[in-house]
């Protein structure tokens, strides 16, 4: 290798070694359940219903509050963790205001079990249209997989249940799918659908030094047309188009246990950006509606990387790089809002570094997107930006 590309990649080299060192061999991965365990927890929730009719009284379910950052513990090698003697909300089969979501679970319990019970898989949507009425509308679904995954303590790829990937890769990566065909980024003209199936992927194969996490997908595509992972350095780019899909976060995972080597984030330097850091290392989970801290708490250790280091936008790279003024957005006072609840988060007490990041965007009031980079220069990004951080060690 010439000298050149060594010092290029000196700084990555050098993370890759910290946090092999760091990290050793991460956490035991908790014990895989059998379908028959999943099973019995099922028939142990109908069978409590059975006990309470056969006393005259109403069904009720009780649910771990998964909007309850009390619920939850933070171990900075996993990630967040549900913790024993959570708080609950109850479903009641007796009372207007819930007895059609009481109707749901058990609609989707039952479908469940079937699954489980002969070996088979459904998509979330698959689920939808089993019933449309009765659910009404899919984010119905999505929300009460989650709570059966919950209330059960099990992992939802345990459920038979899948999620329909959104996320795509490329770069230097090859590999087996489940089904035995071979699928290989680096001869593809344009991007790979992230597979659907990621704990089928075998045989790996890249000489990459970085994975790079994108949250947009225009961001994603113009480093493809800069064709940025062939000319800078061997790499993976990978986005789950905006917030990443669970098969994205699957594939992230997969693509650290296999080649252990550092994974930087290129997200907005706003406040919806930065929870992507968050979502990515410590398996938080957000929505319009709340913050869901629970709901991947069973799936941290194969959904997270808490070695995820922050490449940019960083808010101090707006002071440095001198971003224009035009590019730079007001924060709004639901943006603020969401600053100082992020704020708050117990994950950030390990990361300083980003923590006085969002203390600066919130000092300073302004966000700005990664496309402001263009202001400077059309190919700053992928000539520019992305090489010297990479080359000076430029993340935290």
């Amino acid at each position: 290798m010439e000298t050149g590309q060594q010092e290029q990649f000196a700084e990555i080299d050098k993370l890759r070694d910290e946090l092999l060192t760091n990290i050793k061999c991460d956490v035991e991965p908790p014990k895989q359940l059998d379908s028959r365990e999943v099973l019995t927890r099922i028939e142990n929730v109908i069978l409590g219903m059975v006990a309470t009719l056969s006393k005259d009284e109403a069904p009720v379910l009780v649910l771990p509050s998964r909007s309850d950052w009390a619920n939850v513990s933070f171990d900075s090698a996993v990630g967040l963790q549900m913790i024993a003697g959570s708080s609950v909300t109850t479903v009641r089969s007796d009372c207007p205001l819930s007895v059609k979501k009481f109707a749901q679970i058990f609609k989707i319990l039952s479908i469940i079990y079937k699954l489980v019970q002969s070996n088979s898989y459904a998509t979330k949507r698959d689920i939808y249209y089993n019933d449309t009425q009765l659910f009404g509308y899919q984010r119905a679904v999505d929300c009460i997989v989650d709570d059966i995954s919950c209330m059960l303590q099990v992992p939802r790829r345990t459920l038979h249940v899948l999620a329909t990937s959104k996320g795509f890769l490329c770069g230097d990566l090859s590999y087996l799918e489940g089904d035995g065909s071979r699928v290989n980024c680096l001869s593809s003209s344009a991007a790979v659908p992230v597979s659907s199936n990621v704990a089928g992927i075998k045989n790996i194969v890249s000489s990459a030094k970085f994975v790079l996490i994108v949250e947009k997908d225009a961001t994603f595509q113009r480093l493809i047309d800069d064709d940025f992972c062939s000319k800078l350095c061997p790499c993976i780019m990978i986005t789950g188009k905006g917030f990443p899909d669970v098969n994205s976060r699957l594939m992230v995972r997969k693509l650290w246990d296999t080649l252990q080597i550092p994974i930087f984030a290129l997200v907005d330097a706003d406040p919806h950006g930065t929870p992507l850091l968050s979502y990515m290392s410590y398996s938080t989970q957000q929505n319009r509606h709340h913050t869901d801290c629970e709901a991947m708490s069973f799936e941290a250790h194969s959904l997270t990387v808490p070695s995820v280091r922050w490449m940019g936008l960083l808010p101090s790279d707006l002071q440095r790089l001198r971003v224009p003024q035009d590019m730079l957005i007001p924060l709004t006072q639901r943006d603020e809002s969401k600053l100082h609840s992020l704020l708050r988060r117990p994950y950030l007490a390990s990361q300083p570094s980003w923590q006085k990041e969002m203390d600066l965007m919130r000092q300073n009031k302004v966000k700005a997107e990664i496309q402001s980079l263009s202001a400077i220069g059309p190919d700053f990004l992928s000539k520019v930006y992305l090489p010297n951080k990479l080359r000076y060690g430029g993340w935290i």
